[in-house]
């Protein structure tokens, strides 16, 4: 439904996570040659880019995550399921980051490694904190529903 708020949340989650599967989430320059990087992986910058090192784990990451928000809001019925899904993707949000930076540490080794991260980098972050205030909404819900169903 709409005109809840979670929703909303929710959807803004899907929209984050859809921009991250599109936009570079780090530069990297390893033994002077410039990489980006982004969820399928560490491409070159030449003209014709190729994979340097693939990260598909990522891509799956984010693109679970889209599918997992935008299935949450068609739950409104079920709310403790609703926030059982939401906490799932914040599990999900956070295992992002802790690949992303097993992928940077297995890179440090190489000399001269430098890296600048981009604006994509804390879209994750943004989507955890909605998560996190979609769950408190959704509870929020289902005390007001507990609580009628007492007067009743």
């Amino acid at each position: 439904m709409i005109q809840r708020i979670q929703t909303v949340y929710l959807l803004l989650v899907a929209a984050a996570m859809t921009a991250v599967l599109f936009l570079p989430l780090a530069a990297v320059q390893a033994g002077g040659v410039f990489y980006t990087y982004d969820v399928l992986g560490m491409h070159t910058t030449t003209v014709p880019p190729e994979l340097a090192h693939p990260a598909w784990a990522l891509c799956a990451l984010s693109a679970v995550t889209v599918l997992l928000a935008l299935i949450t809001v068609f739950l409104y019925g079920n709310r403790m399921r609703q926030i059982r899904l939401c906490i799932f993707n914040a599990i999900l949000l956070v295992g992002f980051y802790a690949i992303f930076a097993f992928f940077l540490w297995n890179l440090s080794a190489q000399p001269d490694f430098h890296f600048s991260v981009r604006f994509a980098l804390s879209l994750p972050l943004v989507s955890l904190i909605l998560d996190y205030l979609a769950i408190r909404n959704i509870g929020a819900d289902e005390m007001l529903i507990r609580s009628l169903n007492r007067l009743r």
